[in-house]
């Protein structure tokens, strides 16, 4: 049924001005079905957001999530709520949130993996993220996430698939089974962003403007946002691996984060190990070279733990 999305937008009281379609919107579009920049009355921009009704409920959880960060943290920057506590409209054949348009600087890449202030701010958000998540109110749908089944699955579905490009990952799957996969349950949890990397990150000159995509946020292994985002920093070029930025991110963690000993052993592995959420994005998408490109990367992190381990105290 056809939707009035001025009249979707005065659910929220804004009054638009124009559509903004000069304005490039960072993140992944494939977190919504469509996206554009609205400009209001008053020149505020923002995203509106045209959603998968089947994924509402997991947005509106998404949402209330990041609405109790976004009071403590700053670069957490709430959806715009049309209601006390409702921030996902339903309305014709689609759902709508709406939030607001930050504007950031790009980053230059692959340059920005070996600037070391940028692990200070890395370091810092990920303390202040874990603060403020300690009492996040219940447990959002995806804290089932279980690292091991999926590594598992992917395996799986490869040996049947592509046993060569298995053949050539087993190395690394023999090793989470025998060093992670028996320890995760006993790790300490954590709310995590779940997707904590730079290309998910507005950026300021000197620091980080907003969080964003939030999407796979959840309770995990307590370390698991800070793998997630040192294994992207080695994608982008494994020299980073032991440069200064991933030593000032790393510093700044064991001196403030407080995670607990037996996370700092299983770092490492679960780095490699998150590695194969990477992969299998690759694999959905088809895109050959980045397969290959991740294999490539998981045995040279596989090959190089002695020394990274060594750099990474």
């Amino acid at each position: 049924m056809p939707v009035d999305i001025d009249d979707i937008l005065k659910r929220w009281r804004i009054v638009p001005a124009r559509v903004r379609l000069d304005i490039p919107i960072p993140g992944s579009p494939e977190r919504s079905l469509g996206r554009n920049v609205i400009e209001d009355g008053d020149g505020r921009l923002w995203v509106l957001e045209r959603l998968d009704p089947r994924a509402a409920a997991r947005k509106r959880e998404i949402a209330s999530a990041v609405a109790f960060l976004g009071g403590r943290i700053p670069e957490v920057k709430s959806y715009l709520a049309y209601a006390p506590g409702h921030f996902v409209l339903d309305r014709g054949d689609y759902a709508w949130q709406i939030g607001p348009y930050v504007e950031g600087v790009p980053l230059e890449r692959p340059a920005f993996v070996f600037e070391a202030w940028r692990g200070d701010v890395l370091a810092g958000l990920l303390v202040r993220l874990r603060e403020a998540g300690r009492d996040m109110p219940g447990r959002t749908a995806a804290a089932a996430f279980s690292i091991a089944g999926f590594v598992r699955d992917l395996a799986g579905k490869l040996r049947g698939r592509e046993p060569d490009l298995l053949g050539r990952l087993g190395p690394a799957v023999r090793r989470l089974e025998k060093e992670l996969f028996p320890r995760l349950d006993a790790l300490p949890a954590a709310f995590s962003h779940g997707d904590f990397h730079p290309l998910n990150m507005i950026w300021s000159r000197t620091g980080v403007e907003a969080l964003i995509d939030w999407e796979f946020c959840g309770f995990r292994p307590e370390m698991y946002d800070a793998a997630l985002v040192v294994g992207c920093l080695g994608m982008e070029d494994p020299r980073s691996l032991t440069g200064d930025l991933v030593k000032n991110l790393l510093g700044g963690l064991r001196a403030r984060a407080g995670y607990s000993a037996a996370s700092w052993e299983c770092f490492f592995d679960l780095v490699l190990a998150l590695r194969f959420a990477w992969l299998s994005d690759w694999l959905r998408r088809s895109d050959r070279e980045m397969v290959d490109l991740e294999a490539v990367f998981i045995g040279l992190l596989l090959a190089g733990r002695d020394a990274l381990e060594k750099a990474w105290g």
